[in-house]
């Protein structure tokens, strides 16, 4: 996906943040500034993600030797974390309204949120090619809790309208900031899980040790390492050994293994230390006991 994508989606939602402010003023709705505020995140959110997204496509260096894959997903975990924030900020704004309920114009809230909704409806539409990168997927996710937040308004708008139940906004505000919590969770756990070295899911530790097995004169697979760059970038590098043999047979041992393990567990940075087999174990084993061929 293009970066020019998001650079649209900021000014349109620059745009969507100054109409939803306008229209809970005029309209005395909370729901509507709190929602107006929620879009506002939206903009250092996409603003991050389309650095991000510049800066993946640069190469490695010698001071980045790995690249920068990365980059998506340390502003996915930095979005997270603002999405929490908000969410809490939220929830407070409309328990506080809940205690002091105030009159509301139902059709500044619907037109206001009818435009938002084709706003945020365009956005998510045009991320969801983008779904399976964690960056991307945490700008998907906040818009489409967006365009469901939008939805909510409306139809607590046209309530208010025949019930004159004023409570109902500030119920719908506290409620976007249970979505808004609960989608920026999971992004934060994954986006975690990733700068900590995380193995990714593709790949168990004991599946790629047995698959590596499956290559012949591959003996025993220890000390193995697997984690993600980031995106669908996973890198491996793990101890094999081998029987005594001429250096050529060698590099045809590493290469089936890595051919084995980009094709099987979408591993496409391994690295592969050969050891002649019989040697007394040295190495710290991770898995705990290393694999050997039965």
């Amino acid at each position: 996906m293009s970066p020019s994508v998001l650079a649209w989606a900021i000014v349109a939602t620059l745009g969507l943040v100054v109409a939803e402010i306008f229209g809970g003023v005029l309209g005395r709705s909370v729901a509507l500034l709190n929602d107006a505020v929620h879009n506002l995140s939206d903009v250092p959110t996409l603003g991050i993600s389309w650095l991000a997204m510049r800066w993946a496509q640069r190469p490695a260096d010698s001071e980045k030797t790995f690249g920068y894959h990365r980059a998506g997903t340390l502003a996915a975990f930095t979005n997270a974390i603002l999405l929490v924030l908000l969410s809490l900020w939220l929830g407070y704004e409309s328990i506080e309204r809940l205690r002091t309920p105030v009159q509301v114009v139902e059709s500044w809230m619907i037109w206001t949120s009818i435009a938002a909704l084709l706003v945020n409806g365009g956005i998510t539409l045009a991320l969801v090619r983008g779904h399976s990168d964690l960056n991307l997927r945490s700008i998907l996710v906040h818009n489409f809790g967006d365009a469901l937040s939008n939805i909510a308004i409306i139809v607590g708008a046209v309530i208010i309208h025949y019930t004159h139940l004023t409570w109902i906004d500030p119920l719908l505000g506290l409620a976007i900031g249970v979505l808004v919590l609960y989608s920026s969770i999971g992004i934060l756990r994954d986006s975690s899980h990733i700068l900590l070295e995380g193995r990714p899911k593709c790949a168990g530790v004991e599946e790629v040790a047995r698959a590596i097995l499956t290559i012949e004169n591959v003996y025993e697979v220890h000390d193995i390492h697997i984690w993600s760059l980031g995106g669908s970038h996973n890198a491996l590098s793990c101890h094999a050994r081998v029987p005594d043999m001429h250096m050529d047979q060698c590099e045809k041992i590493i290469a089936a293994i890595r051919n084995k393990l980009a094709e099987d567990f979408q591993i496409d940075h391994s690295t592969v230390q050969l050891e002649r087999a019989g040697l007394p174990a040295s190495s710290g084993y991770v898995m705990p006991e290393p694999i050997r061929k039965n």
